[in-house]
């Protein structure tokens, strides 16, 4: 499954890429891609791991798969260019990466849906083991495998200020912000999402002052952005008013951080080109002390009003909801309804894997999880059941290559219902023939 050899992967390789195209694509598509980014994501020699991902790149670029900024589609709409009656699902795919962004491309391709985000966020990059350039190659894996060609949209999904840091030390927290935005656009992410909300003071007498160090901060990352962009690509970037699991946000505090925004960026740059705000829901949702997850209520007059201001005076494509993967079923619809742009979708599909996992990994994983991580457990306040959902997330990467070589048998239920869940998604959110809009 895995090379072990460089000599052996770049014979491989030649035998199928040459000259920069390929030449078999039947046995470059059957079996090496396969080998290729295993070998990308688990070899331990560096060399060969670099090789690897520098093979899955090219061919990558050559079979049309390309890493892409979505900033003049979200424009275009901002201005009233293209009608949207659908709404952009970004997905966090943390566990299993390969086989999820495989069926990704695959609904894709057959549904003929344009604009679809893979994204990883600050927090999940650690505990899914997953830095961005590895990101990038698996999902451009996946892209070769399926035989996707067009656009592939890569985002850098909450780009999160700690408020804690922050407070006790700005710089540093901004340099470690730098330093991540550096990292993910030199592995081609050309979406990223700056989260300044956390820095947002509700205790202030007016939104302006509310929100002025988060479009300070928002401005000044967007400034080091536009400094880093590869030539010819610009990049989008989003922002934020409201703290995810806070505050609902309103039309009054997306003008004051508009407005600040704006007049630190004008006539110098690019701005950003949609800003997500808080509507009543929460990451990984509300769990019951049974560890099943409460029902939420969205407020989506917050994502009209708002929309609406984003839209009509700012002309930026729209507003973002994040936490949505684990709400009823029945409110997906009523995004495209209500102008969402874009859903970020994450916890929902990591608990599908755990659902219809092996049980005897599942257990393993809980007496890791109890072993490892029993340190953020809140014992007094929660439930065992509790702490091991707000937990297990934290598994995703020690457990990484045991959940990528499961067996076909074991892997199957997980894949069969992750499918069955990104097609519903994919019809509620209404981007079936979609593709056509991005030309």
């Amino acid at each position: 499954m895995m090379y072990d050899s460089l000599q052996q992967l770049q014979t491989d390789v030649s035998s199928v890429f040459s000259n920069g195209s390929v030449t078999d694509v039947s046995k470059l598509r059957s079996t090496i891609i396969d080998q290729l980014v295993f070998t990308a994501v688990f070899a331990e020699d560096e060399v060969l791991k670099k090789e690897a991902r520098a093979q899955i790149r090219a061919i990558a670029q050559a079979t049309g798969a390309k890493p892409a900024s979505i900033i003049d589609f979200y424009l275009n709409i901002g201005k009233g260019e293209i009608k949207a009656d659908f709404t952009v699902p970004a997905i966090n795919v943390r566990a299993l990466n390969y086989d999820m962004s495989r069926i990704i491309f695959r609904l894709m391709i057959t549904r003929n849906i344009g604009p679809v985000v893979f994204e990883i966020a600050r927090s999940e990059i650690e505990y899914t083991a997953q830095r961005p350039d590895e990101f990038t190659v698996v999902v451009l894996a996946a892209a070769i495998k399926e035989g996707y060609a067009g656009p592939v949209y890569l985002q850098a999904d909450h780009v999160q200020f700690s408020a804690k840091k922050y407070a006790a030390d700005p710089e540093t927290e901004k340099e470690k912000i730098k330093a991540l935005i550096k990292e993910a656009i030199e592995a081609d992410f050309y979406n990223i999402d700056i989260d300044a909300s956390t820095l947002v003071d509700l205790t202030k007498p007016n939104h302006e002052e509310q929100q002025i160090t988060n479009y300070e901060v928002t401005a000044e990352l967007t400034e080091f952005i536009r400094s880093l962009q590869p030539k010819g690509v610009e990049i989008s970037i989003g922002a934020e008013i409201g703290h995810i699991g806070g505050v609902n946000s309103n039309a009054e505090d997306l003008s004051a951080f508009m407005e600040g925004y704006t007049k630190l960026i004008a006539g110098k740059l690019t701005g950003i080109s949609k800003i997500s705000v808080q509507t009543g829901s929460s990451h990984g949702g509300v769990i019951k002390p049974d560890g099943t997850i409460a029902d939420v209520s969205i407020d989506f007059n917050v994502i009209e009003e708002t929309g609406k201001v984003a839209k009509e005076k700012y002309h930026i494509g729209g507003v973002v909801q994040h936490g949505a993967s684990t709400l009823p079923s029945d409110l997906f619809n009523k995004f495209p309804q209500h102008h969402t742009l874009e859903i970020h979708l994450a916890t929902g599909f990591q608990n599908i894997v755990y659902d219809t996992m092996p049980q005897a990994l599942k257990e393993e994983i809980f007496i890791w999880l109890e072993a490892n991580k029993q340190a953020e457990w809140d014992e007094e306040k929660n439930t065992k059941e509790q702490n091991l959902y707000k937990t297990r997330k934290r598994a995703i990467g020690p457990f990484k290559k045991q959940l990528w070589t499961l067996s076909d048998a074991d892997k199957h239920p997980i894949l069969q219902q992750l499918e069955k869940q990104l097609s519903f998604l994919f019809d509620q959110l209404n981007i079936s023939d979609t593709k056509k809009l991005l030309r």
